[in-house]
């Protein structure tokens, strides 16, 4: 019976032909290691965002008047709505610390390089949503940073000359922060943005499985097959992957929950305390800065003086990753046969990108500018030096087959 439903759907759609390209017979590296599980954690982390989301959007009223009273609702009288509001909150830092590492496996095994160009493209655009996304959702509780932040941050566009006033007019719907803002937030952050997201990552999941997953030697397994066609480093995906995978989803639920339920304000970078307090246009918070994960990029237009600049050095920091593929000219793609030199570069990259994030966090002093600036420059250092060293670099030869 079950044979004859699947037969039926079979000839409508391929249902078993789409499973076994892209999971039953999708031909994957022998030699994935720990760096391999965040591109399967993202997809756990979109999941429960969808579903939470759904779920608080129920009890959520997206006016100027009833946004926080109804965050206050969910948390106190809602049946496990604590649990939800949390598992959303403390999900948006997890997406950003899985998509942060995933970005930075790429980034050490060269997996924007040629055949994968679209690929990081795809992945950059879902960073590019992502952060829209965040930042959209950011302003629904309608805390004192919610509202202070997005002021902040929507005031920036009207550094752009001729244009900037009335696109900042346009994107607040208001001459200043208010319910209008709100409402198109909402409209936004709970059905725009995510059509888009879901549309993204299925191009990159498409995408990643015609030209074949990287690896840590970034060897191409489609060029070594047997006499079947199948690559001889090669395993299916399900199921030696799939218990992989999940063997890394309950490590990452231990982690996950024990944020969830023993410091869901994430020590006042997930949740700040300002943001405990209803939105008060008549009382500026102390320090106003975004959410963690957008500090490192915040820190770059704080270290430029003139505000235009600083928007165009902020944007900058993003589109440059958007390149990045036609930046590194080196034909070997794995950190484990590139350079000293390149080796270097990568760390100080990730150095600059951590420092750069406690600095944009942090609020400013003048020695602490000076510190920024600095990072910035090795943070925009990384692209050029990759550019100029990385066309006659001397590499290690590169096996013709994975290692273990």
């Amino acid at each position: 019976m079950v044979k004859n439903i699947v037969s039926w759907i079979d000839e409508r759609i391929p249902m078993t032909a789409t499973y076994n390209r892209h999971v039953g017979k999708y031909a994957t590296p022998t030699n994935f290691n720990f760096w391999y599980f965040f591109g399967s954690l993202a997809m756990l982390v979109l999941v429960n965002q969808l579903l939470t989301g759904i779920w608080l959007t129920m009890n959520y009223v997206p006016t100027a008047e009833g946004a926080f009273a109804s965050i206050e609702y969910i948390m106190r009288d809602v049946e496990y709505g604590w649990l939800l509001r949390y598992m959303h909150s403390t999900g948006a830092s997890a997406f950003f610390v899985v998509i942060y590492l995933h970005m930075f496996r790429g980034l050490i095994y060269g997996s924007y390089q040629k055949p994968r160009e679209l690929l990081w493209l795809f992945g950059m655009l879902i960073f590019l949503v992502l952060m829209a996304e965040a930042f959209m959702g950011y302003l629904l509780p309608w805390g004192q940073m919610s509202y202070w932040g997005a002021q902040v941050i929507i005031s920036l566009f009207g550094a752009i000359p001729f244009i900037g006033d009335d696109l900042t007019l346009w994107i607040r719907g208001d001459f200043v922060v208010s319910g209008a803002t709100l409402n198109r937030f909402f409209a936004l952050h709970v059905i725009a943005l995510p059509l888009v997201l879901v549309v993204l990552v299925f191009l990159h999941l498409i995408a990643l499985h015609e030209v074949g997953s990287n690896n840590p030697d970034g060897i191409e397994i489609k060029q070594n097959k047997d006499e079947n066609g199948w690559p001889k480093d090669g395993i299916p995906f399900h199921p030696y992957y799939t218990v992989k995978d999940i063997l890394g989803v309950a490590g990452f639920l231990i982690v996950f929950c024990y944020v969830l339920f023993f410091m869901p304000e994430g020590g006042g970078y997930f949740l700040e305390k300002p943001n405990f307090e209803a939105a008060n246009p008549m009382k500026t918070p102390e320090h106003i800065a975004p959410v963690w994960y957008f500090t490192p990029f915040y820190a770059i237009l704080r270290a430029i003086p003139d505000k235009l600049a600083g928007v165009i050095g902020m944007g900058l920091a993003i589109a440059v990753l958007f390149v990045l593929p036609w930046l590194d000219r080196c034909k070997v793609k794995s950190i484990r046969y590139r350079s000293t030199v390149h080796k270097l570069n990568i760390t100080q990259f990730a150095v600059s990108f951590v420092v750069l994030g406690y600095l944009g966090a942090v609020a400013a002093t003048p020695v602490l500018t000076i510190v920024a600036r600095i990072f910035t420059v090795t943070y925009f250092g990384f692209f050029l030096f990759l550019f100029i060293y990385s066309k006659n670099e001397k590499t290690k030869p590169v096996p013709e087959r994975l290692t273990h």
